[in-house]
């Protein structure tokens, strides 16, 4: 395992920090509703920094809420995990993960990067929703049926994030060159730079 340099440990807690941030800036919608730009952050963590780097902000994002500091949405502490929108911060993880292995694996172009945040979409949407509904079903007896939970979250939810995705992709992508080269020179895409 390769060591952890300083410039690493900054940009992953930059990230966190940036995911941190995302949960307080949000866009009003109907019925009391809202977006947040975590969703955008995470996807640009993983895009950026690699799937490890990626996903170590994400997790450390998601250790500083349980450990009681309020930067979810809604608050923080451990009670969170009670909560049925608390599977979606662990798909945060993963989806950091899945995105930046892509980035690593493929070449820079649009197509890699649309590619690579929808996955994060997919992984998001169905570790949030499979925890949403064992929570409900299982833990506070609430029945409800998955096809029912889709379609919750498909009218308000989803085409914000979908819209997320592209504008993480188009970001990725037109990230300026010199700080993407600061990041590659790190390691995280030491690949790429050796094409």
């Amino acid at each position: 395992m390769k060591q952890m340099t300083t410039a690493k440990l900054a940009l992953c807690s930059l990230f966190t920090a940036l995911i941190a941030i995302g949960a307080f800036l949000q866009i009003p919608l109907p019925n009391f509703d809202y977006f947040t730009l975590q969703f955008f952050f995470v996807l640009m963590a993983g895009m950026l920094l690699g799937a490890r780097l990626g996903a170590l902000s994400a997790a450390l994002y998601v250790l500083i809420g349980l450990l009681g500091l309020p930067v979810f949405a809604a608050g923080g502490g451990i009670s969170y995990v009670l909560r049925p929108s608390f599977g979606f911060l662990l798909g945060f993880i993963v989806t950091a993960f899945c995105s930046g292995w892509i980035m690593e694996h493929g070449q820079r172009n649009w197509r890699t990067c649309f590619l690579a945040s929808l996955v994060g979409l997919l992984a998001t949407y169905g570790i949030g929703l499979a925890y949403k509904y064992m929570l409900l079903n299982y833990y506070t007896g609430t029945e409800i049926s998955f096809y029912l939970l889709l379609l919750s979250c498909f009218p308000l939810d989803l085409p914000g994030d979908i819209m997320f995705s592209v504008l993480a992709a188009y970001a990725a992508l037109r990230f300026p060159v010199s700080v993407r080269h600061g990041i590659k020179r790190e390691g995280v895409y030491a690949k790429q730079i050796q094409k």
